[in-house]
């Protein structure tokens, strides 16, 4: 067991922690190769001003998330703190520390989707498809995020779809992306 605290708190050493303290208890951890990666975009982006983001946007977009494991290797890199790599990482909405589904689902939520019916597909993507905003399905095909404006106001609703927006969304798109998704998934392990 760790160490005890002056104020009263257990402290595991370090060492005995899959991932860092921190981690929120879904992350997903990194292997060993995706470590590696890590330290190769760091390596290779660390002298651009200002190069935290565009590490951490090159990161998600190789590996599709962020893994927490790898902050420390970020900060050093920058010679920044890891709680200044973690505010950034945690600030901006679009940054991952769990592995996305095959596709992700980005869902207006802001007044205009609302005022056309988003919240009767958010509703049907809970009760047809088991998903609430922020979950990836149970068979990795789908991870659904909200967003709140996607500049397409006059369309809505409207959600983006591994980078394709669809405007006018109804139930029936919506099932057809979960479809295609789950498609995709089950192409993929054949």
């Amino acid at each position: 067991m760790g160490a005890r605290h002056p104020i009263g708190y257990n402290l595991r050493p370090f060492s005995a922690l899959r991932m860092h303290p921190s981690a929120p208890p879904n992350a997903t951890p990194a292997t060993p190769q995706q470590l590696c990666a890590i330290d190769a975009t760091v390596e290779r982006l660390k002298d651009l001003p200002g190069a935290l983001l565009p590490i951490l946007h090159a990161i998600q977009d190789e590996l599709g998330f962020v893994p927490m494991d790898g902050l420390d290797r970020i900060a050093n890199g920058l010679n920044l703190s890891r709680a200044e790599v973690y505010g950034v990482l945690t600030f901006y909405h679009d940054f991952r520390t769990t592995k996305p589904g095959a596709s992700v689902v980005k869902f207006c939520r802001a007044e205009a989707c609302q005022a056309n019916g988003c919240r009767s597909l958010e509703a049907h993507l809970k009760d047809r498809h088991g998903l609430a905003m922020g979950d990836t399905s149970k068979d990795g095909a789908v991870t659904l995020q909200a967003v709140y404006c996607l500049g397409n106001c006059a369309l809505g609703p409207s959600m983006l779809v591994d980078g394709e927006l669809i405007a006018r969304a109804t139930t029936a798109t919506i099932d057809s992306v979960v479809a295609a998704a789950k498609k995709k998934t089950n192409g993929a392990r054949t």
